[in-house]
Parts: structure tokens; C-alpha cells; sequence
């Protein structure tokens, strides 16, 4: 029989936690007969009653595994943690909100059956979910699919199923810090398929992506999947110097045309705004770079476990 593992990051997700995993135990339990199936929640370390729920869960339930984080160490990272304790046949990641639906895992591991390594969702989004929301997201994907070789799709979702194989790439050999986990499985290749499904309204909780959370998630897809903006900084920066050194033929003749130069300040004075300002933009965007190559070298683990339950009854 083959094994089958859910990993499921959570965070602050106590009003809808039990209803998630009693929908999702349910969908495991018509699999029993091909799959030996087990859970790992992932808690990224919250302010509400998450974890003590979970607890009282895996109390009852020996297949629910919990691994509890130190700290708040984000939503890819959690995944990492996730795929790091597999060693099923096939893992699935999904979030543990209930907008990605248990019950569409049947069709992802029949997709597995035929022999994809990679089945990745396709959101399509319900109504209820907001018009910027949407613009930025598609926005985002047309740029880093523009900038970068590796291709990603706009409705991409971090709900997913990969293979053994495919985990044990992740445990083994890529472990950068700043992992953009859609780029990185379409960038590692291997069979893979799409199944679309349409994102569920939330019904309890609220999300947990702020604005500024979102910026970072894009900030890491830019940096990991592209050097773009770095040759765009040398592109502009050649364009500005010639146009600076136009200007500098432009006043060395009407220094010698014409005796009255006061006039030409203002624009001397907005041309070095303009300079100036370009340039922050550019070192700021070589910071980003830089700033992911410190954590690289300082080689930080990707998160720190502080609690695990029912490992040592179910894995292996």
C-alpha cells in the first residue's frame, strides 16, 4: 500500500482548525484502501489556542502529527518543515483554512497515479475575492514570468502534490534560505500537471497575509528567479550617464554662446532630483540582492522545532 502525507502550515487558525481536519480526515478515510495516509500540521507559533487544539486532536488521532515552531517563521518555511519530516510516496500541501478544498485530493493523486511528479492547483478565484487582490496578483505573475526563464503560472496555489523524488530534493540538496516554493517547483521540471479548483470563501478567521507580508512574498519570487532588475540598474545607469554627459556639451557651448546661465539651474536642479532619486531605487533593489546573500552566508536553520507529537508512533 502506498503512503500519503498532508502538510498543513497553520497559523492563529483556532476558529476553524477542528472543521478543517474533520473535513479533511473524511476525505483520507474513503482512501484506505490505496493509501496509508497521516497529517502534519505545521504551527507556526501563534497567539490563540491553535496548538492546544491540535494536541487534543493528535491525542485521539494517532495519524496526526504535530510539529510546533519556535517562532513565527513564515508560510514557506512551515512547508519546508512539512516536506522535511515526509517520507511518504506522495505528499500534498494545502493550506488549513478550508479555501483549498479536501476534497479535490482524490484528483490530484489520480494524476499521480499516471505518473506526474508535480500536480499543482490552478486558482480560480470565487467573488467574494477582492478586485485589488486579483489585479496585484495578476500583475505579479506577468512581471516575474516577463523577468524571469522559469515559468510560472498566474493562478498558480501553494496546494500541491509531489512525489518522493520530489521531496527528497527539497530535503537534500535545495535548502537556500528565501525559498519561493511555485518558482522552485516549476524550476526543479520533472512531469507535472495542472488541476484547476476555485478557492472556497473562508469561513471563519480571517487571512493572514498582511500587505507588507505579500510585499516580501514577492520581493523573495523577484530575487530568487531573476537578475532582471540588476541589468535594468546598468541600462538605466548607462542611459543617465549619457544624458548626463549631454548636458555637459549643452553648457560647456552656452557657457560660451551666451553670458547668462542663472536660468539653467532649475533644471540643473531637477535633473540631480531625478539622478538621485534613480539611484536609491537601484542600490535599494542591489540591497534586496545583497541582503539574500547575508542569509545565505550566514546559514541560519530554516526553522527551529520546539514541540513534536506522535512522531515517534508513525513515522518510518
Amino acid at each position: 500500500m502506498k503512503t500519503l502525507t498532508i502538510v498543513c502550515p497553520v497559523y492563529n487558525e483556532e476558529e476553524i482548525i477542528e472543521a478543517f481536519y474533520t473535513e479533511l480526515k473524511d476525505v483520507l478515510l474513503n482512501l484506505e484502501g490505496a493509501y496509508r495516509s497521516k497529517i502534519i500540521f505545521v504551527v507556526d507559533r501563534g497567539k490563540d489556542a491553535t496548538l492546544d487544539i491540535l494536541r487534543r486532536i493528535a491525542r485521539s488521532d494517532r495519524s496526526v502529527l504535530v510539529l510546533a515552531l519556535s517562532s513565527r517563521f513564515g508560510h514557506q518555511m512551515s512547508l519546508l518543515a512539512g516536506i522535511d519530516h515526509c517520507d511518504s510516496d506522495a505528499v500534498v500541501m494545502m493550506d488549513s483554512d478550508l479555501q483549498h478544498p479536501p476534497a479535490l485530493i482524490p484528483r490530484l493523486l489520480q494524476e499521480f497515479e499516471k505518473g506526474h511528479d508535480i500536480v499543482y492547483t490552478l486558482r480560480q478565484d470565487s467573488p467574494e475575492t477582492g478586485f485589488l487582490k486579483r489585479t496585484t496578483s495578476k500583475l505579479f505573475y506577468r512581471l516575474i514570468n516577463r523577468i524571469s526563464k522559469v515559468p510560472i503560472s498566474e493562478s498558480a496555489a501553494d496546494f500541491r502534490l509531489i512525489s518522493r523524488r520530489v521531496a527528497e530534493l527539497f530535503q537534500n540538496q535545495i535548502r537556500e534560505r528565501n525559498q519561493f516554493l511555485r518558482g522552485l517547483f516549476s524550476w526543479v521540471g520533472f512531469k507535472s500537471t495542472g488541476v484547476p479548483f476555485e478557492v472556497r470563501r473562508r469561513t471563519a478567521g480571517r487571512s493572514k497575509y498582511s500587505v507588507g507580508r505579500m510585499v516580501r512574498f514577492a520581493t523573495d519570487g523577484v530575487i530568487s528567479f531573476s537578475k532582471r532588475p540588476l541589468e535594468a540598474a546598468i541600462l538605466v545607469g548607462l542611459a543617465f550617464a549619457a544624458l548626463g554627459f549631454l548636458l555637459a556639451v549643452i553648457t560647456v557651448i552656452q557657457y560660451f554662446l551666451y553670458s547668462s546661465l542663472p536660468p539653467g539651474w532649475a533644471t540643473l536642479v531637477i535633473l540631480l532630483s531625478l539622478f538621485n532619486g534613480i539611484q536609491l531605487v537601484f542600490m535599494g533593489i542591489i540591497g534586496e540582492y545583497i541582503g539574500a546573500i547575508f542569509d545565505e552566508v550566514k546559514a541560519r536553520p530554516h526553522y527551529i522545532v520546539e514541540e513534536k507529537i506522535n512522531f515517534g508512533d508513525t513515522e518510518g
